[in-house]
């Protein structure tokens, strides 16, 4: 069973926690990942977002294009998980909320 507990994948969480902008990020994911991949992460932020919302798993399907079993992953991650994605579902709707009061 791989680990993610290496000097390695620590050095990678380092980075990315040392991004100051949307920029920088962009430019390291982009760096660092295949358009794929950066596209795949966003696909299962999206699916998080609306299974948080509530929304069902063939609408999700339909709507991103990304497969029930991924969706399904996705939801066992918000269940289950280490809470990353709670984390930053939280952080995201904090900073819309804060540029809706600045419009």
């Amino acid at each position: 069973m791989q680990t993610l507990d290496t000097k390695a994948v620590h050095q990678l969480y380092k980075a990315i926690s040392l991004l100051q902008t949307e920029e920088e990020c962009r430019a390291f994911l982009e760096d660092l990942c295949t358009i794929k991949e950066v596209l795949d992460m966003s696909q299962r932020l999206e699916a998080a977002q609306k299974l948080a919302q509530g929304d069902n798993y063939l609408d999700i399907a339909k709507n991103i294009g990304i497969s029930t079993a991924t969706i399904s992953r996705v939801s066992r991650s918000l269940k289950y998980g280490s809470g990353g994605y709670e984390i930053i579902l939280d952080r995201l709707t904090q900073e819309e909320a804060q540029e809706e009061e600045q419009e």
